[in-house]
């Protein structure tokens, strides 16, 4: 499915509040404009609705992610811990992943994530063989899950 055809992550965001659908779609704007090559891999799980982007059609590539929330969105890195987070935004004390918690759009620091985007881009890159990059820019829905503990559910 192309990237403009979003009735189904639409549908997914039906029972958020809206400012948590306005600023997961203004934020997922963000990343497309950005990297409108690349493939949009849409999870909708128990705990939250997960929208990710890669170079490829698998998680494991993914650069980074949108986890959409009852409040408050998560925008993070999958490999954040490699990032050179010079002023000490991202949050996440595992092994890998860090994010940044976003409320409202107008505190995302979009030119500082620019930069923390395009080093986790570029870390994707790293070990994808060139017959794998399906770049195309499309959105692929990996999974739904039938319970869900979210709002309206």
């Amino acid at each position: 499915m192309p990237k403009e055809e979003i009735s189904e992550l639409v549908k997914f965001l039906l029972p958020y509040p809206e400012q948590v659908k306005v600023v997961a779609l203004g934020l997922r704007e963000f990343v497309w404009d950005l990297y409108p090559d690349c493939i949009e891999l849409i999870y909708d799980n128990y705990n939250a609705l997960v929208f990710g982007w890669s170079p490829t059609d698998r998680a494991g590539d993914a650069f980074c992610s949108i986890a959409v929330y009852a409040q408050y969105i998560n925008f993070g890195f999958m490999k954040g811990n490699e990032l050179d987070d010079s002023l000490k935004l991202l949050n996440g004390a595992g092994s890998q992943y860090r994010y940044i918690r976003v409320a409202d759009k107008e505190d995302f620091p979009a030119e500082y994530i620019k930069l923390l985007l395009e080093a986790a881009y570029q870390n994707s890159l790293y070990g994808i063989k060139p017959q794998k990059l399906s770049v195309n820019g499309q959105t692929i829905v990996k999974s739904v899950a039938k319970v869900k503990r979210r709002p309206g559910f």
